[in-house]
């Protein structure tokens, strides 16, 4: 029972000092803040990718298949803006197994908080620096974001914390394109009380301080689909579903009225193969419907190297997911090539 104090850890400001951004980092990330928030504001009709492994456990890994990525964007530019998920941070429902690198920087070695901030931090820099990507990280802990806030383009609040005050507090105080998950019932009134909070300005207490926010008018929704009362995966990306969303959103007073669809999780049932249909029919509800089109500004696919997932330890894959199945190489690299063809 009670608390163990294990380690005094260093601000968010003593990290950054020790590991501080170059001017091509800061110059990069300005460039790509830019250009993504101007497909929120409807500046840019790009179609975003935000497309990685569920979770980066191993920096080699991750920036080989981000340089793969790169490849593909020169290729897709003119239509496609892919923001690599580079997510440290891993939600387990009960609790049990592996939560993300900041925990683990070694998946099969005990937790380390100090090592897994550093190990963070390190990797999303060397992302930075090897493809011009600044990437998308989920903010699973509020109070860990500005270990990485110079470094982020994109953020993801999750199905469990949707409903979390710190989290829609913490967005309100971002500069960047948060995206508030359908909460796992479903319930879209809940994602969009979670998007009003975070476009307002709000007092509250941060890292032991009090703060003031002046609001996120770049938090917007994300739809993941849910799952009933049995346990079973109820899809939320249909023609239908989105009209919906866009119907709830005309009858509240947002800025920059916007969705992604995660097409993993409970809209494919985790069956990760099924990223690519799932996809292909949202881009076809855009091209019917004029409203869709400017709603949905992007899709959500977990993706690596090796298709599938693996369990940690014994003979471990190079590239191969360690928690939820993703789609290989192969099959994402075609369907970043589709969808710039259908977007």
């Amino acid at each position: 029972m009670g608390f163990e104090f294990v380690t005094k850890l260093p601000t968010p400001a003593q990290i950054k000092e020790q590991y501080p951004i170059s001017e091509k980092i800061r110059k990069l990330k300005e460039q790509r803040d830019q250009e993504i928030q101007d497909v929120f504001t409807g500046k840019s009709q790009k179609f975003l990718a935000v497309i990685g492994p569920c979770s980066a456990d191993n920096e080699d890994a991750v920036c080989d298949y981000v340089s793969r990525l790169r490849k593909v964007q020169d290729k897709i530019a003119d239509k496609v803006l892919i923001i690599p998920r580079v997510y440290t941070n891993k939600p387990r429902t009960t609790g049990e197994g592996y939560k993300g690198m900041v925990h683990q920087p070694d998946p099969e070695k005990k937790p380390d908080m100090l090592t897994g901030i550093l190990a963070i931090r390190k990797m999303h820099m060397r992302v930075i620096e090897e493809s011009g990507f600044t990437c998308a990280d989920e903010m699973l802990y509020p109070e860990n974001y500005r270990y990485l806030s110079d470094l982020l383009s994109y953020v993801a609040v999750g199905a469990r914390s949707v409903e979390d005050q710190q989290h829609r507090l913490t967005v309100s105080g971002m500069d960047v394109p948060a995206g508030m998950k359908n909460p796992t019932s479903g319930d879209i009134s809940v994602m969009l009380n979670s998007v009003i909070a975070a476009q307002a300005g709000h007092s509250f207490i941060y890292r032991g301080w009090e703060v003031r926010t002046t609001g996120n008018p770049l938090a917007h929704t994300i739809l993941r689909g849910a799952v009933n009362k049995h346990g079973e995966a109820i899809p939320n990306y249909h023609y239908e579903d989105i009209r919906l969303l866009l119907e709830k959103y005309l009858a509240k007073d947002l800025k920059n009225p916007a969705a992604l669809v995660d097409v993993n999780h409970s809209n494919s049932n985790k069956q990760y193969e099924q990223q690519v249909r799932i996809t292909k029919e949202v881009l076809h509800s855009r091209r019917v419907d004029s409203d869709i089109y400017r709603l949905v500004k992007g899709v959500m696919v977990e993706s690596y190297i090796v298709e599938g997932n693996q369990k940690i330890g014994g003979s471990h894959i190079y590239g191969k997911s360690i928690t939820d199945a993703c789609l290989g190489w192969e099959d994402s690299e075609r369907l970043l090539y589709t969808i710039a063809e259908q977007c």
